[in-house]
């Protein structure tokens, strides 16, 4: 009963993520690409007002017409929408939905013995940390380097530092947890930075900005400096975030030796993308080309990955090692001494039993599946299943999974 619990709190929290995450990067594209459409109004009136830039759009039947103060209007109204709760929530739900399936489970899915053996407590206790220590060393990163009068480059600087920062931590999450962990680890520690940024310094910025100039004081510029860097970081951070998330359902990225280069790479074309995009909008405003390259050279990355981990043809010795007709009694033998570890009448881990002949018939599509293509079970490998082992499940399921 607890495991079937915790199943459906995983699948609600996940369900509240996913809906959270979409509206909090629906609304930061949105943004960004207002930003970078916005042209300079021509009625007299609008100039008056103090409207630096608008847009005029059609959307559901609807004319739209969004306006940009070069500063704020002369008025201040007494009600503004904020857009924060679409951050705080995704990360509030993302961060439940990783104690439930992480944290709770860190023996399963925390830790792999032949990556670094460490006990469960040690490993939480890392991962927590692990998303604490990210947040503190990037802010420190864009507060003095990024915030230092007179700098030059001043952004490509702190750009650089935080890029470096990234591969450091994919790396060193790579040695410490289980390859679909140590993935995950680093979106959530991008993930808490993004949120971070919004609840530490964008929002709190802004309402400064709003109390001075309802107090007639001067604004102080920094607020508004700081919000618009750390809003362009988090729109960078998404598609790194997003990929670093889904590939924990695909165990042939992150089993490899070199997982953590994989990663930095899928985040690094994710970057380039977003990127494309980003500076597609400005271009297209100023009619100028747009530079389609980094989503090129963002696609070429991927394309090179694909190639680099594509499965080897299995050698001689590895066809040798499955027999070439399979018998049930072997499909039998393999599941016995690798599965039923974790399936069976007393542990039913994701509501799958294998101890009896009829389960394994039964469940022969999900143990290919999850064995063969995607090879995420046994999970983190910890019962050292052999590739001429998955190979006969594979020959076994391909040949009609026969009961003999």
């Amino acid at each position: 009963m607890d495991t079937y619990l915790l199943d459906w709190a995983n699948l609600l929290l996940r369900w509240t993520h996913v809906i959270v995450a979409i509206a909090w990067i629906g609304s930061s594209f949105y943004f960004v690409f207002l930003d970078n459409s916005l042209t300079a109004p021509e009625d007299p009136a609008l100039k008056e007002k103090g409207v630096g830039g608008e847009l005029w759009a059609v959307h559901g039947g609807g004319f739209y017409n969004p306006q940009k103060y070069l500063l704020a209007p002369k008025t201040i109204p007494e009600h503004l929408h904020w857009f924060f709760w679409e951050s705080y929530s995704t990360w509030l739900s993302g961060f439940a939905l990783f104690t439930v399936v992480y944290l709770f489970n860190a023996s399963n899915f925390l830790i792999d013995k032949t990556v670094h053996a460490w006990s469960p407590a040690a490993a939480v206790a890392a991962a927590l940390g692990f998303l604490a220590a990210f947040w503190v060393v990037y802010d420190l990163i864009c507060r003095w380097v990024g915030e230092r009068k007179g700098a030059v480059g001043g952004d490509a600087i702190v750009g650089a530092l935080v890029l470096l920062y990234v591969v450091g931590a994919a790396w060193l999450a790579c040695q410490l947890f289980a390859g679909r962990a140590a993935f995950l680890m680093v979106g959530a520690m991008l993930a808490t930075a993004m949120s971070a940024n919004v609840f530490f310094w964008i929002i709190p910025g802004q309402r400064k900005v709003i109390a001075q100039m309802r107090a007639g004081l001067a604004v102080e510029a920094i607020h508004g400096q700081r919000a618009k860097q750390r809003s362009v970081h988090n729109t960078y951070f998404t598609l790194p975030v997003l990929v670093a998330m889904l590939s924990n359902h695909y165990g042939w990225l992150y089993q490899g030796p070199h997982n953590w280069l994989v990663l930095v790479l899928l985040m690094l074309a994710g970057a380039l993308i977003r990127h494309s995009f980003v500076v597609r909008h400005k271009a297209l405003v100023q009619g100028q080309r747009v530079p389609w390259e980094y989503a090129g050279g963002g696609t070429v990355a991927l394309l090179a990955l694909s190639i680099w981990l594509a499965p080897a043809a299995p050698t001689a010795a590895e066809l040798a090692a499955v027999p070439a007709q399979v018998h049930f009694s072997d499909v039998k033998a393999v599941v016995d001494q690798r599965c039923v570890l974790c399936h069976n009448a007393q542990v039913q881990n994701k509501n799958v039993a294998l101890h009896t002949p009829e389960l394994i018939q039964q469940h022969a599509q999900q143990m290919y599946q999850q064995a063969v293509v995607l090879k995420q079970m046994p999970m983190n490998n910890a019962t050292q299943i052999t590739d001429a082992e998955r190979g006969i499940i594979k020959r076994w399921y391909e040949s009609g999974a026969p009961a003999n």
